[in-house]
């Protein structure tokens, strides 16, 4: 139902926020979430500096279509599906988009 797929919206919105407020320790690296509803993708980005490194890089990346949820990428040292789980997201409508789809079964997840 349309119903779910924007609480799976509101949800993912609300764990990229809560992730992007975590203070970092390189002040000249700032979080930043990127929304686009008209195409269901969600991706927080960090952008500064790190001294003379230039940090470009998507953390993370949500997709939403049809009925699942699709992490395509989680480049974090957190458990971005779990958190997903605990905010009320069913482990059947996840799907880890960056596991290969032969191994998405043993996951725990959605398989696609």
């Amino acid at each position: 139902p349309m119903e779910t797929i924007d609480q799976y919206r509101q949800i993912v919105r609300n764990l990229l926020q809560q992730y992007a407020a975590f203070k970092s320790s390189r002040n000249t690296v700032k979080a930043e979430v990127i929304i686009d509803p008209a195409k269901d993708h969600y991706q927080l980005l960090y952008i500064g500096w790190d001294g003379s490194r230039r940090v470009h890089d998507i953390a993370i990346h949500i997709e939403i279509t049809g009925d699942k949820v699709w992490l395509q990428r989680d480049n974090t040292d957190l458990v971005v599906a779990e958190d997903l789980v605990e905010m009320g997201v069913p482990r059947d409508v996840i799907v880890l988009g960056f596991r290969p789809s032969q191994l998405r079964q043993y996951t725990g997840y959605a398989v696609a």
